[in-house]
């Protein structure tokens, strides 16, 4: 014990007073969190390289085994061609045996055939002979009737009355074919106009359909748009809807934030309200202890100097060390208010900052992700569109063509029937 009566351990907690610091236990737990986050993030990243790992030497043993495979699968294929080709080779030389076989059978047969031609010959020479000599005798016969004839007078008139009848007989019939083909080709004309009609009308009826499809499937389409319109317009509407619900959550989020910022505020003006408290009855507690002191030791000096005038340099500096040593440990309690109450300001800017840094984060994450949302849409809008437009311009060049083809068809068509009638004419003309 000093000259005060007061224990050291009792000055040091005049000169310390321990409080608790709420702020750093919150900081504390919450990188807490962020070592225990780190460490699950790293077993995530050496599961997922384990993974990786596996699946690699899974991928390489599968490859492994498609390529042994392939390796067996082209052996055998080699081997095959092989055995083609020793097939072939075996089937190349019976070839050949066959053919040189085949061409000694045809020479020997070629042999027995010049023999046998010139039999053959021989007796056709004496066929034709033959058949010259009859074909002599009847110009002879032939001949000797007409000169009979010409020297006969009632055979000529029965020759001249027979080939009347049988002019008359021809005019006659070539008149009655005449009138037989001017009937068929009426029959024909009247065939090939119901035939026409029955061709126009099967055309405009196709015509009508193909008509009626195109605009079953023009309705088809408008409906289907419509339809995807629809559900478009309902996908916005959605979205919108999505839109709006995270704007209120967001908001409620902010508002919430902001309540739990201003608890925050409120427990922390609250705590340091009741340290700046603590500190000033600490502060009035060591005044009144020095100002006890400083009595304590003006009694004790007068009773000192009162007692004993004999040493009185010894005693003055004795106090004067005392007062030197109260005046330093004051000086030092305060440093360390002046050094906390900095500390403390300072995490408050660094917690304002890192409030703010993870605000403006997070609203340009969602700013960036309605942008990248906009132009997916837009983009969506925009294929439809194109696609549409692509659909239209191909069926336009289709019906073009269409209308091209039946053009070129009725072009055809009146060609064949100019070709026709022009070969009907000259038929009847001959």
């Amino acid at each position: 014990r000093d000259i005060t009566g007061c224990a050291p351990h009792d000055l040091a907690l005049l000169a310390k007073p321990s409080k608790r610091d709420l702020v750093e236990e919150t900081i504390l737990a919450a990188r807490v969190r962020e070592e225990e986050q780190r460490e699950q993030e790293r077993v995530l990243r050496v599961f997922r390289h384990y993974r990786n790992v596996c699946d690699w030497q899974k991928g390489g043993e599968d490859k492994w085994l498609h390529r042994a495979a392939e390796r067996k699968v082209r052996a055998t294929l080699q081997q095959y061609l092989q055995e083609i080709d020793v097939r072939r080779e075996r089937l190349r030389d019976f070839l050949e045996a066959e053919e040189s076989r085949h061409f000694a059978e045809v020479n020997a047969l070629d042999e027995e055939k010049a023999q046998h031609r010139e039999v053959k010959m021989k007796e056709q020479v004496k066929l034709l002979k033959e058949k010259r000599e009859q074909e002599r005798l009847q110009v002879v016969a032939e001949k000797r009737e007409q000169q009979f004839r010409n020297q006969c007078h009632e055979y000529r008139v029965h020759c001249k009355k027979l080939s009347e009848k049988e002019l008359g007989d021809c005019q006659l019939a070539q008149q009655t074919l005449k009138e037989m083909l001017k009937k068929e080709e009426k029959m024909q004309e009247q065939k090939l106009e119901e035939i026409c009609e029955k061709e126009l009308l099967a055309k405009d009826q196709e015509a009508e359909l193909k008509a009626q499809e195109v605009a079953a499937r023009i309705q088809e389409m408008v409906d289907v748009r419509e339809a995807q319109v629809a559900v478009h317009a309902a996908r916005r509407e959605e979205k919108k809807q999505e839109i709006r619900e995270d704007a209120e959550r967001l908001e409620k989020e902010l508002h919430q934030l902001s309540k739990e910022k201003e608890d925050l505020e409120r427990k922390k003006r609250h705590e340091q309200k009741e340290c700046r408290e603590i500190w000033l009855k600490a502060v009035q507690d060591k005044q009144k202890h020095l100002d006890a002191e400083k009595q304590t030791q003006l009694a004790e000096e007068k009773v000192i100097l009162e007692n004993d005038f004999q040493d009185p340099d010894k005693e003055y500096a004795k106090i004067r060390n005392k007062k030197q040593t109260l005046l330093k440990e004051q000086l030092t309690y305060l440093d360390h208010l002046a050094e906390q109450l900095r500390r403390e300001k300072e995490q408050e800017r660094e917690d304002e900052k890192v409030f703010k840094e993870e605000r403006d984060q997070f609203w340009a994450e969602r700013a960036e992700r309605l942008k990248q949302e906009r132009e997916a849409r837009c983009q969506l809008l925009r294929d439809v569109v194109n696609t549409r437009q692509s659909q239209m311009k191909e069926k336009l060049q289709k019906k073009e063509e269409r209308k091209i083809e039946i053009v070129k068809e009725k072009k055809e068509m009146a060609e064949a029937l100019r070709e026709f009638e022009r070969e009907e004419e000259e038929k009847r003309t001959r």
